[in-house]
């Protein structure tokens, strides 16, 4: 008997078909990958099975029962939990009362805090999550709080559990405490329905995959014996695909952007500590860290965002100060972290978030009017060249899908050519062609002369593009390096605060 049963399924919204007719199959304790590329139906389809969002047609069954999910507390009570890639965490209340808020333990009419930890604790030790069920959740780091998020809904009783990108922020030695914990619980009997655009990670955790090309099941199910990592890419994408783009440096040329003596305070504590390097022209400057060491300060500081302790930065001869406009006029492109708070506004259309902050330009406007039918012509032409999948240019930005915002963001700022590039995560979230596309376009920016400073939670992105390497910890700049010199696991140790000898020196 299977865990969940959707078939038929289709979503159909004014403009777009989401879903075309797709069967999804999860098996009772199996781990479940779903692929597809961006927009393809993968986060519409997991929503219908949470309740957010309701079917056009189609039949849901749960563990053989024909159910109607109108809401998510709906698939709560029928043992479906979701794991969202933006955590729903208070940050100063304990695990504890993370976890049973809404269904608190009470001794009489009080919350009864004792009860709550001693059942958290339990379940903790349970699963071997390795977290204090009495820690504030602001001292935890990501992984840990993605455990407290599975274990919430672990503690609702979900026997169903879907994650939804669960390794887009985790280091490597994370990632894998995350697929023990999988493991855990598959072998306790959960099905594990995991969307994630990382496929190596589905060859090492998955039992079975479906995959999902413009909302259509192309396969269901699928064993993953003899399956390999570009067969995964060719179903997602329907062509072959370049997993791997390598291409070394072969014109590194004079030190450009220089940054030299930077300090940065909040709130009293130094976030950003004597930060010295400089990227040359034509080199990808890689910078690896775990979120939280100072790197989101660094990208804010490096273009206009956020204001200095001490700092000398150049481009070239010429001192760069000023704010983020001046940053802009002077070519330093910025590609922001997190996309929905820096890279766009989601109530403007897609075309006016493709000329946002460029939108100035004599090619878009003239003497304050906007040049209509070039911004559209413009426009249309970059939603092609970077495979921006939209009904039309007019559509608000937040009704399409995470991917599709990212490649607007990239569209924007690599359409401008700047000389000076700081780009952080530019693939998360978005699938493997896309990626392709944004890796080969960024080495193409570095071939043409121009300085390019790449920001990535993920080391295998950071190792394959990188010319030279910078980790970064606790708002230090802790080693530097060339890929290939060290294993991912070195690495991962430096970026956790470890320290590892080389040749008789700590390095």
């Amino acid at each position: 008997m299977y865990a969940v049963e959707m078939r038929g399924i289709v979503k159909q919204y004014p403009l777009v078909r989401a879903v075309d007719n797709a069967d999804f199959l999860v098996k009772n304790g199996e781990i479940h990958s779903l692929l597809g590329e961006n927009g393809a139906g993968k986060s519409t389809l997991m929503k219908i099975l949470y309740g957010m969002e309701q079917p056009t047609k189609g039949e849901i069954k749960i563990n053989g029962n024909v159910v109607q999910i109108d809401r998510p507390s709906r698939a709560i009570n029928l043992g479906i939990g979701m794991v969202h890639q933006h955590f729903m965490l208070t940050p100063v209340m304990s695990v504890a009362e993370n976890i049973v808020i809404g269904c608190e333990p009470v001794q009489g009419l009080f919350f009864d805090q004792k009860a709550a930890v001693a059942k958290v604790d339990e379940m903790i030790k349970q699963y071997g999550f390795r977290i204090s069920a009495s820690e504030k959740v602001k001292n935890l780091s990501v992984g840990e709080q993605q455990r407290v998020e599975i274990l919430k809904a672990l503690y609702r009783g979900a026997d169903i559990l879907i994650l939804d990108e669960p390794t887009a922020v985790l280091t490597p030695n994370e990632v894998e405490e995350l697929f023990q914990i999988m493991r855990k619980l598959k072998s306790a009997g959960k099905s594990i329905v995991i969307i994630t655009h990382k496929l190596k990670e589905t060859m090492d955790i998955a039992d079975r995959v479906s995959v999902l090309r413009d909302g259509k099941m192309v396969e269901t199910g699928l064993g993953m014996e003899g399956i390999t990592v570009s067969d995964l890419a060719r179903m997602m994408v329907g062509r072959n695909v370049e997993l791997q783009v390598t291409r070394k440096s072969e014109g590194i040329k004079e030190a450009y952007f220089k940054v030299h003596h930077l300090t940065a305070t909040e709130r009293g504590s130094q976030v950003l500590k004597d930060v010295n390097f400089e990227v040359h022209k034509g080199e990808i400057l890689g910078l690896a860290g775990i979120e939280g060491n100072g790197q989101s300060e660094l990208i804010e500081v490096l273009t206009g965002l956020r204001k200095t302790d001490s700092l000398d930065l150049y481009m070239g001869d010429q001192p760069v100060t000023g704010d983020a406009g001046d940053f802009i006029q002077k070519g330093i492109g910025h590609i922001p972290e997190d996309r929905m708070t820096r890279g766009l506004v989601l109530d403007m259309t897609l075309e006016e978030n493709m000329i946002l902050g460029y939108h100035r330009q004599s090619s878009f406007e003239n003497k304050g009017i906007f040049k209509s039918k070039a911004v559209r012509s413009y426009v249309n032409e970059k939603m092609e060249e970077y495979r921006v999948k939209a009904p039309n240019a007019q559509v608000r930005l937040n009704a399409l899908s995470g991917g599709n915002q990212q490649k607007v963001v990239i569209a924007r700022v690599f359409s401008q050519n700047p000389e000076v590039i700081v780009v952080a995560q530019p693939t998360r979230g978005v699938d493997v062609g896309a990626q392709e596309y944004i890796h080969n376009r960024l080495l193409d920016l570095r071939d043409e002369g121009k300085a390019v400073l790449l920001i990535s939670a993920d080391l295998d992105e950071v190792l394959c593009l990188s010319d030279r390497l910078l980790v970064m910890y606790d708002g230090r700049i802790v080693a530097e390096t060339i890929p290939g010199e060290m294993s991912e696991t070195e690495l991962g140790l430096l970026m956790t605060g470890g320290s590892q000898q080389k040749e008789g020196k700590k390095v």
